[in-house]
């Protein structure tokens, strides 16, 4: 029998209501499983008495539990592998920097030591990304907002989580439910992370970004773009042939008329194929009318196998310069983290035959602090 995870809120308050026991016990139980690992849930305090056989039949603390945490040289990255209660595994990536180390407009940020934490949404993923490890697992299942809360939980025994980035394993916005819930439960008590700290990355699924201002009004949105146009959208991120780039655009213009907010953008670059001045200028005009901030990330190749090279740092530069200095529109070059125990963009990836991580995942630096 599968147990479904106390942070699985929905299931959780569903079996509540009906043995009649209020849903307000339910933070209170999520607070005392986060501050006590390891915890039976017949322990949890003051609840009442019939709480406890329901959640002893059909709950547990955590469904998952961490395999391995592997820190970066410098210590500022551990990649945590996370093992299932199906036998699939996950990879979620904790990122620490100082904001004061970096400016904003010249001048030496505000701050200080944090941390943000890169979750996965699905085991595997069903967009095939040509450039992206993950593809190559292939799309294994979802995980339930439990699965993706305790990613958090996992986390936050061993630093402050301040900030949550959905740009781990799968596409987010193709297991919507659960992402909604989870972020839910991540904005609520006893998380309490403020939206506006939360990112969530998307290929583009169009219907799903259409649903956001209503479920998710003030989380971040990121668009991995990745082309200027479609045909070569398409050449390197097969799913977007579902997803026209002019239909795309009209999305994000809805969602910024409905939000208010600023659109981040993430470009990898790709050597000859989507690096040049003229894909920088397409790049420009397709986005001036937007509200956005572009990222541009430098690829990282994918074992022996990759058909992509990295673009020169020089030709990332002449492609910054372009759009900000002819467009206008802000433009970030991403600093990796973590390259060291396979970290960066694009490598997230798990052996499930073997049960041991082959890659890691990457974050913006301080996508939160980009002042939008």
């Amino acid at each position: 029998m599968a147990f479904r995870s106390v942070f699985d809120g929905g299931a959780l308050r569903t079996e509540f209501e009906s043995a009649g026991i209020s849903p307000h016990f339910v933070p209170l139980i999520w607070k005392y499983v986060l501050h006590n690992p390891g915890c039976d849930l017949s322990d949890v305090p003051s609840l009442p008495s019939a709480a406890y056989p329901l959640l002893n039949s059909k709950f547990r603390p955590l469904t998952s539990f961490l395999s391995s945490a592997l820190d970066s040289n410098d210590r500022l990255t551990t990649k945590l592998l996370i093992r299932l209660q199906n036998g699939n595994s996950v990879e979620a990536v904790i990122m620490r920097y100082d904001t004061r180390q970096g400016k904003y407009d010249g001048k030496p940020r505000s701050g200080g030591p944090r941390s943000t934490l890169c979750v996965s949404s699905q085991v595997g993923c069903k967009m095939g990304c040509k450039f992206c490890a993950t593809g190559t697992m292939g799309f294994k299942n979802n995980l339930s907002s439990g699965e993706i809360v305790e990613q958090l939980v996992h986390a936050s025994r061993s630093t402050h989580i301040r900030n949550v980035v959905f740009m781990g394993m799968g596409e987010p916005l193709n297991n919507y439910a659960a992402l909604v819930e989870a972020i839910q439960i991540m904005t609520a008590f006893p998380f309490q992370l403020s939206p506006k700290k939360i990112t969530v990355s998307t290929v583009g699924i169009i219907h799903a970004i259409n649903k956001l201002p209503i479920d998710l009004p003030t989380v971040n949105l990121a668009v991995s773009l990745h082309a200027p146009d479609q045909d070569i959208r398409c050449q390197i991120m097969p799913a977007a042939r579902a997803f026209p780039l002019g239909k795309l655009m009209d999305a994000l213009r809805t969602y910024q008329t409905n939000t208010q907010q600023k659109v981040f953008v993430e470009y990898i670059m790709l050597d000859g194929v989507n690096d040049q001045e003229q894909h920088a200028h397409q790049l420009g005009k397709l986005l001036v009318t937007l509200k956005v901030v572009v990222n541009l990330i430098p690829f990282n190749p994918i074992g022996n196998s990759s058909c992509f090279r990295t673009s020169s740092e020089e030709n990332v530069r002449r492609f910054q310069k372009v759009v900000r200095g002819v467009y206008n529109i802000r433009t970030t070059i991403r600093q990796e983290m973590g390259q060291d125990i396979s970290g960066a963009c694009g490598q997230l990836v798990v052996n499930l035959s073997e049960e041991r991580s082959a890659g890691g995942a990457s974050i913006l630096k301080d996508i939160e602090d980009l002042h939008i």
